[in-house]
């Protein structure tokens, strides 16, 4: 039997992008209509927010570890976030996590390592791309990096936080995240992390600069992998 699948979501359209995609692709190793068993539990994403707000990594980690607790009593066998600004915290959660992770950076790495890139453009909110979550694992890799400029932050956090988290598309996204892959690729990079798991839903190879290293369904096939391994 496939291991069951904890998912501890943070925003809706992202940790939903995941679950489709475990769900949809399952048959492609299993059969017909079959995929493992998942299980997803969420807090308000305010309670997420605010804590980044304040700056606050242990709030962040409490909150994780409050839904971990929870997926490990109903059966889940290990579990992934898709969500990566709140990845910043997972350090802290990993220590005292009930159930091993798989982090979603080192999926993505493990992605453009495969495929040969060398040098990643780095997208998110500003949360994330201020964060360690990805130079980290990206250098641990062999892999460099390029974080957006500062108004560049901040115009795609806002498309993030204020649009994309409610499903709210517009070509205007597209044309904007367009615009900061161009000035990455002018850099020397030869792909781009949408590193928010809201970005796949406007942005992929057909409309970007560069290649894109999709992080919530590169994790999504991560966790299909280790389910369905032997």
């Amino acid at each position: 039997m496939p291991l069951h699948i904890g998912i501890v979501a943070c925003s809706a359209e992202g940790a939903a992008l995941c679950y489709r995609t475990i769900c949809a692709e399952g048959a492609q190793l299993l059969g017909p209509h079959r995929h493992p068993e998942v299980s997803m539990h969420t807090h308000s994403l305010d309670r997420y927010v605010d804590c980044l707000e304040a700056g606050e990594p242990e709030g962040v980690a409490w909150l994780m570890l409050q839904s971990a607790e929870k997926l490990a009593r109903i059966g889940a066998d290990f579990l992934i976030c898709p969500d990566n600004t709140i990845h910043q915290a997972f350090d802290l959660v990993q220590e005292r996590s009930p159930l091993p992770w798989l982090h979603i950076a080192d999926v993505v790495a493990q992605e453009a390592v495969r495929h040969g890139f060398r040098r990643l453009g780095i997208t998110g909110t500003h949360w994330l791309v201020d964060s360690d979550v990805y130079p980290s694992r990206l250098q641990a890799h062999g892999l460099s990096f390029v974080r957006p400029r500062p108004e560049e932050r901040d115009e795609v956090g806002r498309l993030i936080m204020d649009e994309l988290v409610y499903g709210i598309q517009r070509p205007q996204q597209v044309a904007t995240l367009a615009g900061v892959i161009g000035h990455m690729k002018e850099q020397g990079c030869d792909a781009v992390v949408l590193g928010c798991t809201e970005l796949p839903l406007i942005v992929h190879d057909g409309n970007s600069p560069l290649p894109t290293l999709d992080s919530t369904r590169l994790l999504a096939r991560a966790a299909l992998r280790r389910a369905t391994s032997p």
